[in-house]
């Protein structure tokens, strides 16, 4: 009992001995303060100086110069149709051809009236002539002369009405061919063959829209147009200024025009001037009534100072820089933007052509603290890495086939199993002791 009790005594001194050792160690002992984080690592660019040109951007449409109705201006059945709808024809190719029989008929007739009317001019010259001579001996009467003259006149009159019989018969019958007046795109064909045209009016047949070139229409805010033409009324009629246009699913403004036109008012509900342009339109014909993108330059800014739009940060104040000044040390500057020339944005003030900003690493600087400048050079994209990555994926996509095919089989392995325990064939346990069949079944193990 009294060693138990010794025992018991000891143990709960060495106890305290224990717990006083960790409390003195922990008291006594100083931890190693961490080491504070390195600054971030970004990439820094200066800003870029050059002279940019201010664009100002406005929405168009298209309108053919010409337009013109193709219509029947003769009676008769159309016969043939010589074009294919929506075709870029020429000026004068023919287009449709209807039925010319009563037309050469009426014209056959009228030369046949022009001919006996020369004949009929011919005698009464002579006749006149016969008895001009005549008179000198006495033989007719001045009054003999003066009937042959009229006879003659007559004759005369009559030729030219037969003439112009005549023309208007060729006419006609050249109208049984209608040929396009310009040179443009056709529309779709409006009459079948076989239908009788221009009997009680000018069928419309089809129409033909002059396409290159094609007029531009826009519209101007006046302020606008004083910065862009000047603010004198004989510099805003010098036309012949350029501008360019894009397509909406172009992101490039790819094709130049000349303005030729502005309009002689201003809109007071709107503010805006309505300018035309023409567009040569000769590659990638653009069709009348689109619309398009119109840019159209305006002064030059010399000396611009330009940084990466992506620098460029938002708040609730507008747009800031992140600088890095002496030190390393990271400022957020407010910056005033002005226009966007490709990727980069104009700065009219917030930063000299001698600081740097942050380009890379944005995210990570703070401003206040200081930054790692990053001089290496941008790692290019590595051929080889990319064809290794695309083997990759290759022998991920076969060992996913692999994979496919070992779940097949274990649908059919179950599959065989369940018609076998139904059968009472073989017993099979849920977890251990799976006998095998008799009969050698496929295993998912049993992959190509």
């Amino acid at each position: 009992m009294k060693e138990g009790i010794k025992r018991g005594i000891v143990n709960f001194v060495l106890l305290l001995a224990a717990v006083g050792g960790l409390a003195a160690l922990f008291y006594f002992r100083k931890e190693k303060e961490a080491p504070p984080p390195p600054p971030p690592s970004v990439r820094v660019a200066k800003p870029v100086v050059k002279d940019v040109t201010r664009y100002y951007d406005f929405t168009g449409n298209t309108e053919a110069m010409e337009f013109i109705d193709v219509q029947a201006r003769v009676e008769g059945f159309l016969e043939s149709i010589h074009f294919k709808e929506s075709d870029l024809v020429k000026k004068d190719e023919l287009l449709f051809v209807i039925d010319p029989t009563q037309y050469d008929a009426k014209r056959d007739e009228a030369a046949a009236k022009v001919r006996a009317g020369k004949a009929e001019l011919e005698r009464a010259q002579i006749d006149l002539e016969r008895v001009e001579e005549a008179v000198k001996t006495n033989a007719v009467s001045e009054r003999e002369v003066s009937t042959r003259k009229a006879q003659r006149d007559i004759a005369a009159a009559e030729l030219k009405a037969a003439e112009a019989v005549l023309i208007n018969a060729e006419t006609e019958l050249g109208y049984t061919r209608v040929v396009s007046p310009i040179d443009g795109r056709t529309s779709r064909r409006l009459v079948d063959l076989g239908n009788l045209v221009g009997a009680t009016e000018k069928t419309l047949l089809t129409t033909v829209v002059k396409v290159a070139p094609i007029y531009v229409y826009f519209n101007v805010s006046e302020l606008i147009l004083l910065e862009v033409l000047g603010e004198k009324p004989e510099q805003q009629r010098n036309t012949g200024r350029a501008f360019y246009v894009g397509l909406a699913s172009e992101k490039k403004y790819s094709r130049e025009g000349v303005m030729d036109y502005i309009d002689n008012t201003v809109d007071p509900a709107t503010g805006t001037i309505k300018v035309r342009g023409i567009l040569p339109n000769k590659e990638d014909p653009i069709l009348p009534g689109m619309f398009v993108r119109v840019r159209v330059p305006a002064k030059i800014k010399k000396g611009a100072i330009l940084v990466e739009e992506s620098a460029l940060g938002t708040e609730i104040a507008g747009k800031f820089l992140l600088v890095v000044g002496e030190g390393d040390i990271v400022e957020q500057r407010p910056v005033t933007i002005g226009m966007l020339s490709g990727s980069m944005r104009v700065i009219e003030e917030g930063i000299t052509p001698d600081e740097v900003y942050i380009v890379e690493g944005n995210q990570q600087a703070r401003p206040g603290l200081p930054v790692t400048i990053d001089t290496s050079e941008k790692p290019k994209p590595d051929k080889e890495q990319a064809e290794k990555t695309e083997d990759k994926d290759a022998a991920a996509d076969g060992m996913e086939d692999k994979l496919n095919k070992m779940i097949e089989k274990l649908n059919r392995l179950e599959k065989n199993l369940a018609e076998m325990e139904s059968d009472g064939d073989k017993t099979v346990p849920e977890k251990k002791g799976i006998e095998r069949p008799k009969t050698k079944k496929e295993m998912p193990w049993d992959v190509e």
